[in-house]
């Protein structure tokens, strides 16, 4: 049995994509779960494939559901429809659209065929992870649960606010005066 390498790009920044390896008789829904998973979405929104070209351009509609929109021609559904049936090329390529208000827009890329199935590989899965995804919902911290590690290694809880002690009044730079004068006498006598 076949098996597929996706590269699935964030359409705003290449250097943001997950590699998602799954059978050629697996189904497009099954591919949207992976993708939603492979970039921590949730899946309580709208998402539809198109089938595209070399330069980016929407074919056929793959659909979650049918929609109450306007379609050129009726989509396929995501469950029924096999992903092996849908390439075209060696080179296939997919957009993949989810939550339509936010319009979240991936670019998929077929980037590898193999015959070879990992026995222990439960397919689809993630097979490379490269950059920081976006967050689905808000403006969460970019690195997320990865700055409690940074927090901790730079000791960035002692000076919060940016500024540490240096020229506060009260400081020990006062009390360094008195030695200053014995430093300065012992510096002239070596002379």
């Amino acid at each position: 049995m076949a098996v597929l390498k996706f590269r699935v790009y964030l359409e705003e920044d290449d250097a943001v994509y997950r590699d998602i390896v799954i059978k050629h008789k697996q189904t497009f829904q099954d591919l949207h779960f992976a993708i939603l998973k492979a970039y921590e979405f949730d899946s309580k929104h709208q998402a539809t494939f198109f089938r595209s070209n070399d330069n980016w351009q929407r074919g056929r509609e793959i659909s979650f559901e049918q929609y109450d929109k306007p379609y050129v021609a009726p989509p396929l559904l995501m469950a029924d429809t096999i992903i092996g049936s849908e390439i075209r090329d060696t080179n296939q390529r997919f957009i993949y659209v989810y939550d339509f208000a936010k319009n979240w827009t991936f670019l998929i890329e077929l980037i590898n065929v193999s015959k070879d199935e990992g026995s222990k590989t439960i397919y689809p899965s993630v097979s490379r992870t490269e950059g920081i995804g976006p967050q689905q919902y808000g403006t969460k911290s970019l690195l997320g649960n990865k700055f409690a590690d940074i927090e901790e290694k730079y000791d960035l809880s002692e000076a919060a606010d940016g500024f540490g002690e240096e020229g506060e009044d009260g400081g020990s730079d006062d009390s360094d005066s008195g030695n200053e004068e014995s430093g300065d006498d012992n510096y002239t006598n070596d002379l």
